[in-house]
């Protein structure tokens, strides 16, 4: 079935009275280049990379589930049976919400250029999430492997002084990979006396100032001097003969620095956020106060940042342990 289908009425699993008032609804349905005229422009509304790449793609998963479903009519109660099929797949409650949220979009973009009825649209953005209980336990390093994992690049080399940098700035100041990959010379300034991330473009194109360690800034100035760069992007390649090259690095190579020296330290499972999360409990667990974590890691709720604590739980100093019963 084509992408420019699933607005015929028709669909036997919703009931023959329910099919025939969304036909009266549906206006008619549009050529499928202009679906993808629509995928675009619920897809161009987000404003961060990473949430387009995820809303792209939850986009394609629904409408390449719709080809399984000829006939079907757009409305809440597909999306209901599309979000019934997801729980049944197993999926964690966080990936349910990211693809309802992105077939509200979808939805709300077609009704905006006039191919579904406000009625089916505001029917489908009615359509609940997942509700998510418990909290999930998250991944933090402790002081001393956070420390045996900065240990790991080799100064000596080119790369050794990059990916320590790379390393750095993701424990020690809580950088997102994508802030990383995209952070500029020029974003390193003198402010009340002390280095900072001026001016840091976060998730949501919130704007923050990120404190950077003493230490932290030495070892970017080795790197620089090193690699010769004055200006533009932080990190840039290095290749296998040693020698720097290009204007800047992709989110990949943030991630593949992790897993390389993760790797080397034996700290399995380790990912560039993880690091985000070690820096705020390394914080707090060194007295820092839970606003200026906040601040520092750019979140617009403390709760977020309780999360990345684990603050409600904590499993080192369980309640439990305590009981003397045996």
């Amino acid at each position: 079935m084509s992408r420019g289908v699933f607005l015929q009425a028709g669909c036997g699993r919703i009931g023959s009275s329910m099919a025939e008032a969304v036909q009266a609804l549906a206006p008619a349905s549009p050529a499928p280049e202009a679906w993808e005229q629509v995928r675009a422009l619920a897809v161009d509304a987000v404003a961060s990379p990473h949430s387009r790449r995820a809303y792209g793609k939850a986009i394609d998963d629904f409408l390449s589930w719709l080809k399984g479903h000829p006939g079907a009519v757009l409305s809440r109660a597909l999306v209901h049976e599309y979000r019934s099929e997801l729980l049944a797949r197993g999926l964690a409650p966080s990936s349910v919400n990211v693809r309802l949220a992105a077939v509200r979009k979808l939805a709300l973009e077609a009704m905006e250029n006039g191919w579904l009825a406000p009625e089916l649209a505001a029917g489908i953005a009615r359509v609940k999430g997942v509700r998510k209980l418990g909290i999930r336990t998250g991944n933090w390093l402790t002081r001393e492997q956070a420390s045996q994992l900065l240990r790991q690049p080799d100064p000596a080399t080119l790369k050794g002084k990059r990916d320590r940098v790379i390393l750095a700035l993701l424990v020690a100041c809580g950088l997102r990979r994508a802030e990383l990959a995209a952070l500029t010379i020029e974003a390193i300034q003198m402010r009340e006396g002390r280095w900072v991330l001026a001016d840091l473009a976060g998730k949501g194109n919130r704007l923050r100032t990120v404190p950077v360690p003493d230490w932290v800034k030495a070892w970017i100035d080795d790197w620089t001097a090193a690699a010769a760069i004055r200006t533009g992007r932080l990190l840039r390649p290095v290749n296998k003969g040693g020698l720097v090259w290009g204007d800047g690095v992709s989110e990949k190579v943030v991630w593949w620095v992790v897993q390389e020296y993760a790797a080397q330290a034996g700290l399995p499972r380790l990912a560039p956020h993880d690091l985000r999360r070690t820096c705020a409990r390394l914080c707090r667990a060194a007295g820092g106060d839970l606003e200026q974590i906040q601040f520092l890691l750019g979140h617009a709720s403390i709760q977020t940042t309780e999360r990345y604590l684990g603050s409600r739980q904590n499993l080192c100093r369980a309640v439990n342990d305590q009981l003397d019963i045996v």
